[in-house]
């Protein structure tokens, strides 16, 4: 680390002769690598804008001018040049955070890990720079997979018109979101990174026109000044940046430090919108995540960074249950398909895709898009399965809930990382879909407590043909298998007892915590049942009922408590004239730190032992 350890902040990086750039990204390399081989993160495309992250410090002056990351995974070598060097505990509890945060520093703006909202920052903090009369510039950093996401595009819009806004657009190109980026922007971009012609026609003529004496620059001008005009026959795709109104740069060799710096030197002192289309490669200098055909590492777990190979194999995870079994139903209905939104390894679909490649579809990041289109598949004859993370079913509410289940279309949502997912932080944890969801008229919700009901409850799913249905599981190693003692009208019973004083409701993963809940209170005198209702949304009127018999209710979910299944269950008790009192254990309402998800559910007490205690001194207080 001989340059990288004087590098405190970015007036270090500006004070970094030329000659030793290169050294300077060797490094920035060897340590990314060495770094996340002991904690695992998002190598593979930070590995792909040291360059360019080092340019951006020297051409702009952070945090006086904003720089703002879509999305912030590609952020660490940012971090690094701010004077973060402390990576061994990489998104764990007390380290530095997989994302900007600003409790970190002040040169982290924008915390949300979510896609394609940059440019709406950066628009919003240009702007109030320039009605205050600040000579302040913004940058956004977005990646051409995030560029499928609608709301950069609403943003594009708008920003167009905007003539003299001091805003710098970078698009870091390397032709991924998780997977090759996909759709016509993808076609797009491509055509620009492979169509230079025209700049070579220019290198050409002032080559060639400069020696001839008197007549030869005049002859270069005039040439240079029908760039426009070459530029529209030879690359016409081209154009749509500069037909928006946006001043267009690149495409740049992001690996080309300096051409980059030229490249963001002109951006900024155009005096307006200025976009700059960087070229980049996911893992770039490490051999194992650039030639990784799947993600080229975009997240990786601890490794030998020798061999690249990983320190533990996976167990059997939560997605692996919903891939295989994507994969027996496609063999049996060939109505069955599905849409992933730039997510199809993550989300499990890639055996589905390898084996029914016309009935998958991958909209981007674009997650409106594809629950609106899913109506529309199901309209049209066909039952499809929508695969995204639980957190980013916020973005598709609307979409849910109006075209979805007010016309009772039959589409399946498979929401995974659903509840505490940790290391990722407060954007990533899938805490809000059962409050969404619940709201929802005619929709219906599972949270199948281990692997062989995520096949079974998948299975029933996809037979509802006239509403929407959820299917919601956590990230990590899936649960064993947890086999009911007996079944009570569609609710599966965990633990039994005959004259229960305490009804357990136990939600999902929970449910094995719910199951030691009730030993510790049996252990204290307290006949407890525990109940897996498996649909939990809406409220099964055997709950009701057996809630009839007892002194007491408890609602243990991995779900925002205040507006989760244990609300609704309060609420249909009352409704049905059910007087006793109901606990309810979940996600309290507020934002979580990144930490382990052990570490998330000790701290926020949704543990057996604090849940216990907590049952306990109700009882006694009545």
């Amino acid at each position: 680390m001989g340059l990288l350890s004087g590098i405190h902040a970015p007036g270090d990086v500006k004070n970094v002769p030329v000659e030793q750039i290169d050294e300077l990204a060797r490094e920035i390399r060897d340590f990314l690598v060495d770094s996340v081989s002991r904690t695992g993160g998002h190598l593979g495309p930070n590995l792909g804008v040291v360059e360019l992250s080092i340019a951006l410090h020297r051409v702009f002056d952070s945090p006086s001018d904003s720089i703002v990351f879509d999305t912030g995974h590609q952020s660490y070598v940012h971090k690094l040049l701010t004077g973060r060097h402390d990576f061994s505990n990489l998104k764990k509890q007390g380290g530095i955070s997989g994302y900007p945060c600003r409790a970190e520093s002040e040169h982290d703006i924008v915390e949300n890990s979510h896609a394609s909202a940059s440019l709406s920052w950066a628009h919003g903090i240009a702007r109030a720079r320039k009605l205050k009369g600040e000579d302040r510039h913004t940058v956004a950093i977005i990646g051409d997979g995030a560029l499928t996401g609608g709301m950069a595009w609403e943003a594009l819009n708008n920003i167009a018109v905007d003539r003299e806004l001091p805003l710098v657009i970078v698009i870091n190109d390397n032709e991924r979101s998780y997977a090759p980026t996909i759709g016509g922007l993808a076609e797009h971009l491509a055509t620009l990174r492979t169509t230079r012609q025209y700049e070579q026609v220019l290198d050409w003529g002032k080559a060639r026109l400069q020696q001839t004496p008197v007549l030869g620059n005049a002859m270069y001008q005039s040439l240079h000044g029908m760039k426009k005009g070459i530029k529209d026959v030879l690359s016409p795709q081209r154009g749509m940046f500069e037909d928006l109104g946006l001043k267009y740069v690149g495409p740049v060799d992001g690996h080309d430090e300096q051409a980059v710096e030229h490249a963001l030197e002109k951006a900024k002192t155009y005096g307006g919108p200025c976009l700059v289309h960087v070229i980049t490669q996911k893992g770039r200098g490490y051999a194992p995540a650039a030639e990784h055909e799947g993600d080229q590492w975009h997240g990786i777990g601890k490794f030998n960074p020798e061999t690249g190979l990983p320190f533990e194999v996976s167990g059997r995870i939560w997605t692996d249950e919903f891939s295989d079994e994507m994969v027996r139903l496609g063999a049996q209905r060939d109505d069955i398909v599905a849409i992933t939104a730039a997510m199809l390894i993550p989300v499990g679909l890639d055996q589905f895709a390898a084996k029914y490649p016309e009935r998958v579809f991958d909209v981007g990041i674009a997650e409106q898009h594809a629950a609106t289109m899913a109506a529309g598949l199901s309209f049209g004859g066909l039952h499809p399965v929508v695969a995204i993370y639980a957190t980013f079913l916020n973005r598709a509410f609307d979409q849910l809930l109006m075209d979805c289940a007010l016309h009772k279309q039959g589409v399946t949502f498979v929401l995974d990382r659903a509840g505490v997912t940790g290391s990722d932080g407060p954007s990533h944890n899938g805490m809000w879909d059962m409050a969404i969801c619940s709201i929802v008229p005619g929709l219906r919700l599972a949270a199948p407590r281990d692997g062989e009901q995520v096949k079974a409850q998948l299975r029933e799913a996809v037979e509802v043909d006239d509403a929407p249905t959820v299917i919601r599981f956590p990230k990590g190693d899936v649960a064993e298998p947890l086999t009911a003692v007996r079944q009570n009208n569609g609710l599966d019973v965990l633990h039994d007892a005959s004259a229960p004083q305490v009804l357990v409701v136990a939600v999902g993963s929970m449910c094995a915590a719910a199951i030691s809940v009730a030993e510790k209170l049996e252990a204290q005198g307290h006949s407890t049942l525990v109940i897996d209702p498996r649909w939990v949304i809406p409220v099964n009127e055997a709950i009701v009922e057996q809630a009839r018999s007892v002194g007491r209710v408890v609602v243990i979910e991995d779900n925002l408590v205040t507006h989760g299944v244990g609300v609704a269950v309060s609420h249909a008790l009352r409704s049905a004239g059910v007087d006793v009192p109901v606990h309810t254990y979940g996600i309290p309402h507020r934002f979580l730190d990144h930490a382990s998800r052990g570490q998330v559910l000790e701290s926020i007490g949704l543990t057996p032992d604090v849940i216990t205690t907590d049952v306990l001194a109700r009882i006694a207080s009545h």
